[in-house]
C-alpha cells in the first residue's frame, strides 16, 4: 500500500484544516486506516482510527474537535480537523493495515511521509 497525505498547513487557533490521504495498491475499502502525530521531541501518538466496516476511534486530546472518513470512490482517507489547538502542532501521518486496527501505531505495516501542520496562538 503506497500513501500519500496533503493538506497539511499553518493556521490560527480556533481554525480549521482538513487533511487527505490518498491510497493505492490495495483494495481501499478493505483497510483499516489512522492518523497519527509527532510533535517535535515527542514520540508517536495516535490520533484516530477507522476501520474496513466503519467503525472509528480517537484520542482523547481530539475527541469532538477531529472527523476522521473514508471516502471508497476516491481511495481517500480524510481528517477534519477543527477547533485547533497550539498543542495539535505536529507531523501528521497516515497510516494502513489490511486487518485490524486501533491507535497503536504498531498495528500499521504502510505509511505515509506526513504533512505538516502549525497551529498558532
Amino acid at each position: 500500500v503506497q500513501l500519500v497525505e496533503s493538506g497539511g498547513g499553518s493556521v490560527q487557533a480556533g481554525g480549521s484544516l482538513t487533511l487527505s490521504c490518498a491510497a493505492s495498491g490495495y483494495t481501499f475499502s478493505k483497510l483499516c486506516m489512522g492518523w497519527f502525530r509527532q510533535a517535535p521531541g515527542q514520540s508517536r501518538e495516535g490520533v484516530a482510527y477507522i476501520r474496513d466496516y466503519g467503525s472509528t476511534g480517537y484520542a482523547d486530546s481530539v475527541k469532538g474537535r477531529f472527523t476522521i472518513s473514508k471516502d471508497n470512490a476516491k481511495d481517500t482517507l480524510l481528517l477534519q480537523m477543527a477547533s485547533l489547538k497550539p498543542e495539535d502542532t505536529a507531523m501528521y501521518y497516515c497510516a494502513a493495515v489490511s486487518g485490524y486496527c486501533n491507535l497503536n501505531s504498531a498495528f500499521y505495516n504502510a505509511w505515509g511521509q506526513g504533512t505538516q501542520v502549525t497551529v498558532s496562538s
